[in-house]
């Protein structure tokens, strides 16, 4: 029989955890499946916390744009944002969302540079403990609402392994968490042994 004082001791304990789970109910931001492990997609991502817009950005030395400009905006759900604020690192259920726009120079009133257009692909980066191999995957979406996994022998998942900043997340590129990262020391050794020297800067 529990005495009060271990009953609230208990209760202090799950409250946080509870927090959590509340948090992640309330904005609609929990991984959602179909039947046969298709995720759906997030429709509500807009109203999440944008990280970081990317212009052009590759990670091959030989890629290049087919005759067009890209932005890629990133965003995350609110409740593993508020989690990483804390541990500089990303609970259970976080759910990235990638959104690719064309790039658009003249239109309107502008001469110069660039904005953004519409859509050209979305790609969902999910973290599910003990779903899915090495806890992450990815979900490709085209017009449809739901989407498969994307396979492990996709390259990826070797990318995001050898070069994510932050639980193979690129956490390098979103300048209000890399500094929290630092401060918790949760950056990962593969992407520390990337970093230039001082020679080299």
């Amino acid at each position: 029989m529990l005495t009060l004082a271990k009953a609230a001791l208990l209760a202090a304990l799950l409250f946080p955890l509870t927090a959590f789970v509340q948090d992640q109910a309330a904005s609609g931001d929990t991984p959602e499946y179909t039947s046969d492990a298709q995720l759906r997609l997030p429709e509500n991502y807009r109203q999440w916390v944008y990280l970081s817009s990317g212009f052009d950005m590759s990670y091959s030395p030989a890629a290049a744009m087919a005759g067009h400009h890209m932005f890629d905006n990133v965003f995350v759900n609110p409740a593993s944002y508020k989690a990483f604020l804390k541990t500089g690192t990303w609970p259970d259920k976080t759910i990235f969302v990638l959104e690719a726009r064309g790039a658009e120079g003249r239109g309107s009133i502008n001469q110069k540079g660039n904005y953004q257009g519409d859509i050209m692909g979305l790609e969902v980066h999910v973290k599910g403990v003990g779903r899915f191999p090495g806890n992450w995957a990815f979900f490709g979406f085209d017009d449809n609402k739901t989407a498969k996994m994307t396979p492990t022998s996709a390259n990826c998942y070797s990318c995001h392994a050898k070069h994510g900043a932050v639980d193979t997340t690129f956490v390098q590129f979103y300048p209000t968490l890399l500094p929290i990262a630092k401060s918790k020391n949760t950056l990962s050794a593969a992407y520390l042994k990337e970093l230039p020297t001082p020679a080299q800067k």
